[in-house]
């Protein structure tokens, strides 16, 4: 099967886990021997590690380190134009039997439905709210929106560069969590071909740390984001004795007491929480969006009010003096982790890429 894998950013040159994960999907069909071809925007994050051969980084954003730059309607024209001559290309060179969508916040969201145009079938992966946010951040397809609504299908005609994307013919898509797509939903895309296809972490992270004696040494694993609550987790620290904080990720799963996820949004869903349990952590988490579909209070993790740092310094305090419950969150952690690896989604997305195909 030759597959043809697009998103905005790809590593080494990204900053989350949705890339992470899409990479390793990537190379567990070459591995499987199919023929992959990753195409990838120019953006550089100066990065020393080598590209995959497999990757392709020609496509332009417009999205730019975290800001829409204003752009003149040639500009963007331009820019789709160049989008699409690359795309035709790859079409041409590769003759993909399917197209795979990954991160498109920022790209050119016309080439969906140039490759609907074609023919070509196509399945999105969909782990975050790309499907929402996409279009409001695409400078050529957001005006025919609105202000230039009645003339998007001249534009169209004229300019050759799609003006609309009919998102739910466009491909079948799998979702990450309920949460991402019950957000697809509220964005207005309901497609009738849908999977839930659950992302999940590396087989080595499930490698139980022994137990310890607890030393109020708590984690947090992921971006400084106000989305991702860290605020919560810091201010829950002035009702906590002082604590050091470990440097290096594995290892610091190994020296924290517990693991805190402490995040205010409806986050798609969440690999940390997954990590901490294959290290044999307790989770501190507030369980919003996809986190919530795996978690379970008093189960395998403990749950606290987003936004609440008393109640995380109470969940926090709980664990301290409990630890039959830290042998009991512990177990049923390592059980759950071993139900969510890369090796289930990297199935599921060959899965879902062949039933694109054979559909």
């Amino acid at each position: 099967m030759r597959v043809l894998a697009a998103g905005n950013m790809y590593p080494p040159h990204s900053f989350g886990g949705y890339e992470l994960v899409w990479r390793s999907a990537m190379r567990h069909l070459e591995a499987r021997g199919h023929e992959v071809l990753v195409l990838t925007s120019d953006l550089d994050f100066g990065s020393s590690e080598p590209d995959d051969p497999n990757v392709r980084r020609e496509l332009r954003l417009y999205w730019r380190r975290h800001y829409l730059p204003e752009m003149t309607a040639v500009e963007r024209l331009r820019l789709e134009r160049h989008n699409a001559r690359v795309f035709q290309r790859h079409l041409r060179e590769l003759r993909p039997d399917v197209v795979s969508w990954w991160a498109m916040g920022g790209m050119s969201l016309s080439l969906i439905e140039r490759a609907r145009r074609a023919g070509i079938p196509a399945v999105g992966f969909v782990h975050d709210d790309w499907l929402y946010y996409g279009p409001l951040m695409d400078g050529w397809l957001r005006p025919f929106r609105r202000r230039w609504r009645r003339l998007a299908a001249v534009a169209d005609r004229i300019t050759g560069i799609p003006t609309r994307v009919d998102f739910e013919r466009a491909a079948r898509y799998a979702f990450v969590s309920e949460a991402t797509r019950r957000a697809a939903q509220k964005a207005g895309v309901d497609p009738p071909h849908v999977a839930i296809a659950h992302s999940g972490i590396d087989p080595a992270y499930i490698d139980p740390a022994p137990e310890r004696e607890w030393t109020w040494s708590l984690l947090y694993v992921g971006r400084i984001d106000e989305r991702k609550g860290v605020h919560t987790a810091v201010v829950a620290l002035a009702h906590l004795p002082d604590a050091a904080q470990p440097d290096e990720v594995r290892a610091a799963y190994a020296d924290a007491d517990a693991v805190v996820f402490p995040v205010i949004w409806e986050e798609p869903w969440g690999l940390v929480p997954l990590e901490a349990m294959g290290r044999g952590r307790p989770v501190v988490a507030t369980g919003r969006g996809g986190s919530g579909e795996y978690l379970r209070d008093g189960e395998n993790a403990l749950l606290f009010e987003a936004g609440d740092e008393r109640a995380l310094a109470q969940a926090v305090k709980r664990l301290a003096g409990d630890p039959p419950l830290r042998r009991r969150l512990r177990e049923a952690g390592l059980e759950t982790a071993a139900r969510h690896t890369d090796v289930e989604f990297n199935a599921a997305v060959l899965r879902e890429l062949e039933a694109a195909v054979q559909a």
